[in-house]
């Protein structure tokens, strides 16, 4: 075997093996990053109901709205902002949700909230 042909086969194994420590390294963030996820859903114990806003209900505007949902300690919404969706409805969205409750937990918990307005 002459040199060129071992240098390149070594390169092929070097790049191999840059590919291998990536997809390790994107795999661990992810691994991490899943039970952080799972721990800042809160379970909701008390929800209210969105009033659809009449102007969208005659326009026949449906879709999802997300918002970005601060909770504190003891399980009181004390933030609410629209992430997504229709503006003509995002105010009943955030109105209803400001008046859910969840369970208490250790800390204030961020989470995104989707609520659906369909006819």
């Amino acid at each position: 075997m002459n040199k060129d042909c071992f240098i390149f086969r070594f390169n092929g194994l070097r790049r191999t093996g840059v590919r291998l420590t990536q997809a390790a390294a994107l795999a661990l963030v992810l691994a991490m990053a899943i039970p952080a996820m799972a721990a800042d859903a809160r379970a909701v114990k008390s929800r209210v109901a969105p009033v659809y806003p009449e102007i969208a209900k005659r326009m026949r505007i449906t879709g999802d709205v997300k918002l970005a949902v601060t909770v504190d300690a003891d399980g009181k919404v004390t933030d609410v902002k629209q992430v997504s969706g229709n503006h003509s409805l995002s105010q009943a969205a955030e109105d209803a949700v400001r008046k859910w409750k969840f369970e208490a937990a250790g800390g204030s918990s961020t989470m995104e909230v989707t609520l659906n307005f369909a006819l």
